[in-house]
């Protein structure tokens, strides 16, 4: 039966030349652009072009570490990327006119932000009613907030606001999307606790505060996804931890509520969660794991999260024994599975390759 639930359209495979793990993949705002981070310390990016096939438009060294996560800019800030590295440093990436002898784009590094004491785990830039803006966190449990002083220049950045997310660290976090509240974000800790907690910015302290502690899982928390809200009167809040467990929380749409967040337990996978990532609507969930598993949920008439369908992402061989990074679109172009959401659905990495390949939904 379980079988009879997949119903992926079929993997386009990219052959990608990285020479090590590819630790993340991110589509642009249209899902027309497609970045690649490697532990080989480049970046590539791939266009779709007419015919519905990938074509590598750019490749560079961007750190002097293994690159961990990629991130786009929403477009109207132009074709910006923002990357962080084991180097444990932030760079700020601008697509340029220029091109190579053979044609490829050529992006500039506008600026390096080296405030970490400790690795980099996760950037993510604000929603664009906030202006440009990105979020880093990292093992030394701080999140610290930049903002572009003028995005007609990226190479003038400023740190707006920091704060400890956790002592033990902070693995992930994610903004809410929503113009409608006040600035907030919630934070995935990686040691030292297991609850996620949303943080508000306060106007009148001029300081971030906790406006909710999620408590539930087991074991630190590898991803977090805030979903975006059309019309609800509740915020949705997705966790997917090491405890192999994805937890879907529901908090209150105004922060000075009284009602208390709660959250339901979805167990289909059977190692660690890696990624978690909701649709444009905010109404299904798409998850993966080191079980090679991309799962994609939605809630019946009742509000409870079901296993709509999955994904194996071991139904493949993987060529020259090299691990496949899969990504896929289910048929109804609802969800699917890169680290950020493109066109209509939802992309998801659904593991880390080896130099090999990316399998992309057509």
């Amino acid at each position: 039966k379980e079988r009879e639930m997949m119903q992926p359209r079929a993997l386009q495979r990219i052959t990608t030349n990285h020479t090590d793990v590819i630790h993340d993949v991110s589509y642009d705002l249209y899902g027309k652009r497609l970045a690649t981070a490697s532990a080989d310390q480049k970046i590539k990016v791939w266009d779709l072009d007419d015919k519905n096939e990938w074509k590598q438009t750019s490749e560079w060294k961007a750190h002097q570490g293994s690159v961990f996560k990629i991130e786009w800019a929403h477009p109207e800030f132009g074709q910006v990327l923002a990357s962080c590295s084991a180097d444990n440093t932030v760079a700020i990436w601008e697509e340029s006119e220029e091109r190579t002898k053979d044609e490829s784009r050529v992006w500039i590094k506008r600026k390096e932000i080296a405030d970490s004491k400790d690795t980099l785990t996760s950037i993510k830039f604000a929603p664009s009613h906030l202006g440009l803006r990105l979020a880093t966190c990292s093992q030394d449990g701080f999140v610290r907030i930049y903002e572009a002083t003028d995005i007609m220049n990226l190479t003038l950045w400023s740190l707006v606001s920091d704060f400890e997310a956790n002592k033990g660290g902070a693995n992930c976090l994610s903004w809410n999307p929503s113009p409608l509240d006040k600035a907030s974000i919630v934070v995935g800790p990686s040691a030292g606790t297991c609850d996620v907690r949303v943080w508000e910015y306060n106007d009148a302290q001029q300081r971030w505060k906790i406006i909710h502690t999620l408590a539930g899982h087991s074991d630190e928390v590898y991803d977090v996804a805030w979903a975006p809200n059309l019309g609800r009167t509740f915020h949705l809040i997705a966790s997917g931890s090491k405890d192999k467990t994805v937890r879907i929380w529901r908090l209150p749409a105004r922060s000075n509520s009284t009602d208390s967040p709660y959250g339901d337990v979805l167990d289909r996978h059977q190692d660690a969660v890696w990624r978690v990532q909701w649709n444009l609507t905010g109404t299904m969930l798409a998850s993966s794991g080191d079980d090679g598993i991309v799962c994609q949920w939605k809630a019946d008439v009742s509000g409870k999260w079901r296993l709509l369908t999955f994904i194996d992402g071991e139904d493949e061989d993987s060529a020259g024994g090299n691990t496949v990074l899969k990504l896929a679109t289910p048929t109804d172009g609802s969800a699917g599975a890169s680290s950020g959401m493109g066109g209509a659905g939802m992309n998801m990495g659904v593991g880390v390759g080896v130099g090999g390949s990316v399998g992309v939904g057509g």
